[in-house]
């Protein structure tokens, strides 16, 4: 198994869930991690802050850089990613995390919550990656990575919330873009989406409460999947939209039930899955 060790990575919304759990993944390589986050206090319905990430980061072994960064701000984030390369001594991963989302139909989403959501989704995203690309092209193996869908345009993926799906989008189409525009420079570019819903306090506060979770895999298939992703030459893995457990089973994996919270119910399958895209493993109950 290729290892990260030494390599640098710059997560945004690393503070908790998903982006967390890739940062830990990769700091028990000896990665460094720089956590680029809004929390810097606690919140009691969404626990973790970039202070706290750190610590684990730490733990795991890797070397930790809280900073708070909103990803709607330049300057805040040009200085994030400057002072990740003057710790570290470059960046060699950028991982487009953070995100917004409501869940509304068109009525019932207001135009405050539509611009959160395409300026930390679609806008933070191309800016993050624009501001990064300087420091990407001095890596050995550079890679940009969006957690977002692939871009499968059924009316089904917009309808009853159809602002979040543009903003989601909007990142992937970040992704088909800037592929075909630094593919010369050698810089991957490429989008991770899981199957199934993920154990996130986002995903229970959203969509059910602890139902919801039980039927989720846990954030570690999505930092296995992405540590799979880095680890690749990035000349030759680029514009490509990934589901987790399918890119996995492409490399070798076979046991996916270690990532169930609960092997007694059904795995709920996530938004924006194409109905082409067959589960390599069955997501039924065990």
């Amino acid at each position: 198994m290729a290892s990260l060790s030494g390599k640098t990575l710059f997560i945004t919304g690393a503070s908790r869930g998903i982006g967390l759990a890739i940062g830990l993944r990769a700091a028990r390589d000896g990665a460094n991690v720089a956590i680029a986050a809004k929390t810097a206090e606690p919140n009691p319905k969404l626990p973790g802050t970039i202070y706290s990430a750190a610590e684990e980061i730490e733990k795991a072994g890797g070397k930790a850089l809280p900073l708070m960064v909103d990803v709607r701000e330049e300057a805040q984030t040009r200085a994030a990613l400057e002072a990740t390369a003057a710790k570290f001594g470059g960046i060699d991963i950028i991982v487009n995390n953070a995100s917004a989302i409501s869940l509304t139909d068109s009525q019932a989403t207001d135009m405050k919550r539509y611009d959160l959501m395409q300026q930390i989704n679609a806008r933070g995203t191309f800016m993050v990656s624009k501001l990064a690309v300087p420091f990407l092209e001095k890596s050995a193996n550079p890679h940009i990575l969006m957690l977002s869908p692939p871009l499968d345009m059924k009316e089904k993926w917009f309808a009853g919330h159809t602002a979040y799906s543009m903003a989601k989008y909007g990142m992937s189409l970040v992704v088909l873009g800037l592929a075909g525009e630094l593919r010369r420079k050698g810089i991957a570019v490429n989008a991770l989406w899981p199957r199934t819903t993920i154990a996130t306090s986002a995903i229970r506060n959203l969509l059910g409460g602890d139902a919801i979770m039980r039927a989720s895999r846990t954030p570690e298939i999505i930092a296995d999947a992405a540590h799979m992703i880095f680890c690749a030459d990035a000349k030759a893995l680029t514009g490509r939209f990934l589901i987790d457990d399918s890119y996995m089973f492409e490399n070798g994996v076979r046991d996916f039930d270690k990532y169930r919270v609960d092997p007694s119910v059904d795995l709920a399958p996530d938004f924006f899955v194409p109905d082409d895209s067959i589960p390599p493993v069955s997501l039924k109950r065990l």
